[in-house]
């Protein structure tokens, strides 16, 4: 897999950083996933101070995946849906048709920002995105991603890891769009025992996932342009 077909530029160079490139946004359509992470390692490994930033947009077929410090008694119960241990930070997760991915394989050295900003930054553009369909969220320091208010509690909307390699960034943030959010219940979501989930269908957004990309990849560039900064 490569990420050299197709997508237009949407993002100017990041404020106080001379001469970055514009972040590029490439749409994969569904691709597997194993494919597509070892397709972001070797992007990550060729590429060089000048390369440009990119937003992949896809979705996958169904997967549980665990983060590097996972423990595997989050996975609750067997049910068919295959297991993937992989780099990025985070426990486990699970992502299946409906919910949009956005591997965001940005350096880190050019933005001159750390990994935790990064996080912040991430968490910004998808609140802003979701805010435009009146949806309002918000971020927590103490367990990375999106989450909403819901039914006198609170539900996670969006999930977010990273891994740093040679200064640069891969892996990213999904969010679940219009899915079967069942074998969510066979996990402690993000390692979290009882933890809610939730997705923009029921939340009364009514969108496919290639509609939501282009907007989300928009605002994910605005932010690389000017990123949160954490002292």
């Amino acid at each position: 897999m490569s990420a050299a077909a197709g997508g237009p530029t949407v993002a100017s160079a990041p404020r106080g950083v001379r001469d970055a490139p514009p972040t590029r946004v490439v749409t994969l359509g569904v691709t597997d996933y194993d494919a597509c992470w070892h397709a972001m390692r070797a992007f990550t490994d060729r590429r060089d101070a000048d390369t440009p930033d990119e937003v992949w947009l896809t979705e996958h077929p169904p997967v549980y995946t665990l983060g590097l410090a996972a423990r595997r008694e989050h996975l609750l119960r067997e049910n068919g849906i295959p297991v993937q241990k992989v780099d990025r930070g985070g426990q486990v997760t699970y992502h299946g048709p409906g919910q949009l991915v956005a591997y965001t394989l940005v350096d880190l050295r050019r933005m001159r920002i750390g990994v935790r900003a990064l996080v912040r930054t991430l968490e910004r553009a998808v609140i802003e995105w979701l805010a435009t369909h009146g949806v309002a969220a918000y971020g927590k320091t103490s367990a990375p991603g999106v989450y909403v208010a819901c039914d006198g509690g609170e539900a996670k909307l969006a999930a977010l890891g990273l891994k740093v390699r040679k200064g640069c960034t891969y892996h990213g943030v999904a969010v679940n769009v219009a899915m079967d959010l069942g074998p969510f219940s066979d996990i402690d979501p993000c390692g979290y025992p009882g933890l809610a989930v939730t997705q923009l269908a029921d939340l009364g957004v009514l969108q496919s996932t290639a509609e939501a990309g282009p907007a989300l990849a928009r605002h994910l560039c605005a932010g690389f342009a000017h990123p949160v900064r954490v002292d």
